[in-house]
C-alpha cells in the first residue's frame, strides 16, 4: 500500500454513503440474517440477493418474504433479474413500494442457467431490451429513489462485445441512472481468470463525474483499497469477500485512515458473528431450514480460526442452539489467547467460494 487514502463519501442518488465500500447481492447468502450480520459490524449498506422478477409478482409466500423490508435493514436495495421489459418495470416498482431504498438491476449474473433464460449477462449481448429494461425501470421508480445497475465489463473478450457495454452504460446515464457497478470480468469468464481493474480506470476516465462502482476479486482490506486507488472509481462492491467474514468493512475503514492491515478478528468477534447469525437465520426461516441457511455461509466464518478445519466441521454439525454454543465455547473462549494458537488472519480466494455455490453479477 501507498499510505491511507480520502475517498469522498458514496452517493447513489440522493442516498449519501459514510463508506465507499458496501455489501452487494450474493445469491444464496444475503438474505435479512446475512444483512444483519454485516450491518453489526458496520456494513453502511447491503444489497438483498437476486430476486425474478416473475417471483416479486406472483402472490405467495415467497413473494411475501420479498417485499417484507425489516425496519432494522435500511438501506438495503433490491436486486432484480429479468428478460421482458413490462414485468421487470412492473417489479421494480413493487420493491418501491415494499421500502426497498434502492431499486438494481442485474445485467452481470453468469450463472448458466440466469444466460439460458435470457436473464443477467445475457442482456449485456442485447442491447435493444437491455435499454428498454433500463429505460421502463426508470419510468417507474421515482427520482428520489436510486436507480442502480450491475454489469460485467461485456459478454466476451470481443471488440463488438464491449461496443455494446459501452452502448448500454451511455443508455443508463442519458436516462438518470444514477450509479452503475462493473465487474471486471466477462460474462464469459463467469469466475475464471482475474478481473481486470484497468478496466474499470478506463470506464471512470470515461464518465469523470458519475458514480462507477466497482467490483470482483475483492477478498480483503486491502484489495478494496488498491483498486480504489489505481482505478479512480468511486465504491466497492463488496460480494463473496463478505461470506464469512462481516469484519472486512471495520478492516476497509482501518486500512484507508492508516494505510496499514487491519487487525485480524479477535476471537470475541468471530463468536458474535457466528453466534448472531445462527440466532438470526432460525428465527427468520425456523430451527431446521434456518440452520441449513446458518450452515451454508457459517462455514466460511471458520476460515478467521487458526483451527480453521476443525471448527469448520464443528460449525456443520450444529443442528440447534446448544450445539452452536458448544462450538462457541469450545473455540472461541477468550482464554484461547492468539498467543496459544498464533496470528490469525481471515484469507479467502475464489476458488473455495465458488464451490460453496455463491454468484453475483
Amino acid at each position: 500500500m501507498s499510505g491511507p487514502l480520502t475517498v469522498a463519501p458514496l452517493r447513489l442518488g440522493a442516498l449519501t454513503l459514510d463508506s465507499p465500500a458496501f455489501q452487494g447481492a450474493l445469491s444464496g447468502f444475503s438474505d435479512l440474517p446475512f444483512r444483519r450480520v454485516a450491518r453489526a459490524f458496520g456494513c453502511a449498506y447491503a444489497v438483498n440477493e437476486v430476486v425474478l422478477d416473475e417471483n416479486v409478482l406472483k402472490p405467495g409466500a415467497l413473494q411475501d418474504e420479498i417485499l417484507h423490508v425489516a425496519d432494522d435493514d435500511h438501506p438495503v436495495g433490491g436486486q432484480l433479474l429479468g428478460a421482458t421489459p413490462a414485468s421487470f418495470a412492473a417489479a421494480a416498482a413493487r420493491l418501491v413500494e415494499a421500502g426497498y431504498d434502492v431499486v438494481d438491476v442485474n445485467f452481470g449474473c453468469p450463472v448458466n442457467k440466469v444466460l439460458g433464460r435470457c436473464r443477467g449477462g445475457y442482456l449485456l449481448s442485447d442491447p435493444p431490451v437491455a435499454k428498454e429494461i433500463l429505460s421502463r425501470v426508470r419510468d417507474v421508480v421515482p427520482p428520489h429513489v436510486p436507480l442502480t445497475v450491475k454489469m460485467r465489463r461485456a459478454s466476451d473478450d470481443s471488440a463488438a462485445a464491449e461496443a455494446r457495454f459501452w452502448e448500454i452504460l451511455e443508455h443508463a446515464f442519458s436516462i438518470g441512472v444514477d450509479a452503475v457497478c462493473v465487474h471486471g470480468r466477462t460474462v464469459a469468464q463467469k469466475y475464471v481468470g482475474p478481473s481486470r481493474r484497468s478496466f474499470l480506470a478506463t470506464v471512470k476516465q470515461a464518465y469523470p463525474t458519475r458514480v462507477i462502482i466497482g467490483s470482483g476479486d475483492l477478498f480483503d482490506e486491502l484489495d478494496v483499497v488498491a483498486m480504489l486507488r489505481e482505478t479512480g472509481v468511486d465504491g466497492a462492491w463488496v460480494a463473496r469477500g463478505g461470506i464469512g467474514a462481516p469484519w472486512i468493512f471495520p478492516a476497509i475503514e482501518h486500512a484507508l485512515r492508516t494505510g496499514e492491515r487491519a487487525p485480524p478478528p479477535s476471537f470475541a468477534d468471530q463468536r458474535r458473528a457466528v453466534w448472531l447469525h445462527h440466532r438470526e437465520s432460525t428465527t427468520l426461516h425456523g430451527r431446521e431450514p434456518g440452520s441449513r441457511l446458518f450452515r451454508s455461509a457459517a462455514i466460511k466464518y471458520a476460515e478467521a480460526h487458526p483451527l480453521s478445519d476443525v471448527v469448520k466441521h464443528a460449525i456443520y454439525d450444529c443442528r440447534v442452539p446448544a450445539d452452536v454454543e458448544a462450538v462457541l465455547g469450545r473455540y472461541y473462549d477468550e482464554d484461547l489467547a492468539e498467543d496459544h494458537f498464533g496470528p490469525v488472519r481471515h484469507r479467502v480466494g475464489p476458488g473455495n467460494l465458488v464451490a460453496a455455490g455463491a454468484s453475483c453479477g
